[in-house]
């Protein structure tokens, strides 16, 4: 939270367009506020710069309320002005030149929250959170998208000379800021709170179902390979099972089952393997042999 500032023309004609009724300079109070910057937080997460500029867009006008409670009571103050600024002289944990989305906020005063903008002022009410959705998440180490694809890397580990981190970009909505107590961003003092069920959640949902569906097809393939190997292997196994009897044993098992079960058969059938061999080389000598004369022996 930045020091409050001059309340001139041009910041009353922000604020009204805002509000039902004009109101005046003594009818306000404006302080400015830092949203988030693009270092890494303490999550492991980092906005870019670029989505920095498109939520500067999309926070003015938003509402400031407790602990993202979106009771209507829990409303405190309005953003009428945002801005991305850069600090030339600092740079990011990462080495990338720092930038910060600031903002302008007022509140009416009113005798119920003469408090609040005592604690404000006083440094009390000091760290905000920002809940806003984006369209990418994106992995430091492989570069994978995870709102679409999943990655194996943790967010705070080294992966050789690469720390993993994740970088929020592209932010489709914002939806509010609040007070919270405590910040994840160490500088901005910014808990971030984003969400991306909210976007095209449809087109998300019917993704996941096509997912699932191919994933259920390539089981049910799997099984009915599984199956075949079983009836092929029962047949060198002791009791003798008819193929009814293989149908009937293995429907209704799911995978891990069915691995079981054959690897019960492949045990049996390398235990009776000599056996095996033997009575396959007594069935070959007994096989039939043509002469010229169509005449067979045995």
């Amino acid at each position: 939270m930045e020091k409050s500032f001059e309340i001139t023309s041009e910041v009353m004609d922000k604020i009204n367009s805002f509000a039902v009724e004009p109101l005046e300079a003594k009818d306000v109070y404006c302080f400015s506020v830092t949203l988030c910057d693009n270092d890494i937080d303490r999550d492991g997460e980092r906005f870019s710069a670029e989505a920095l500029r498109e939520l500067a867009k999309l926070f003015v006008g938003k509402t400031g309320i407790f602990d993202h409670d979106p009771k209507g009571e829990k409303q405190t103050a309005r953003i009428f002005d945002t801005s991305v600024e850069a600090q030339p002289e600092r740079f990011t944990s990462d080495g990338q030149p720092y930038f910060a989305l600031c903002a302008r906020a007022y509140m009416v005063r009113t005798s119920s929250n003469a408090d609040l903008i005592r604690e404000i002022s006083g440094g009390i009410k000091k760290e905000v959170s920002v809940s806003c959705s984006v369209a990418k998440q994106v992995c430091s180490v492989c570069g994978a998208d995870r709102t679409k694809t999943a990655c194996s890397h943790i967010k705070g580990r080294h992966y050789g000379e690469k720390l993993c981190f994740v970088t929020l970009e592209q932010p489709t909505d914002a939806y509010e800021w609040s007070f919270v107590a405590v910040p994840a961003q160490v500088s901005a003092g910014v808990t971030k709170h984003y969400d991306n069920s909210r976007r095209d959640e449809s087109k998300q949902v019917s993704k996941l179902k096509g997912e699932l569906g191919e994933a259920s097809r390539k089981l049910c393939t799997a099984c009915d390979f599984i199956r075949g190997e079983i009836l092929r292997l029962s047949y060198f196994c002791k009791p003798f099972y008819t193929t009814e009897e293989i149908v009937k044993m293995t429907e209704n098992m799911d995978l891990y089952k069915l691995l079981e079960v054959r690897r019960t058969f492949e045990k049996q059938m390398q235990e009776r393997k000599d056996f095996i061999e033997s009575d396959e080389q007594s069935f070959i000598s007994r096989i039939p042999i043509n002469d010229e004369n169509n005449n067979y022996t045995i």
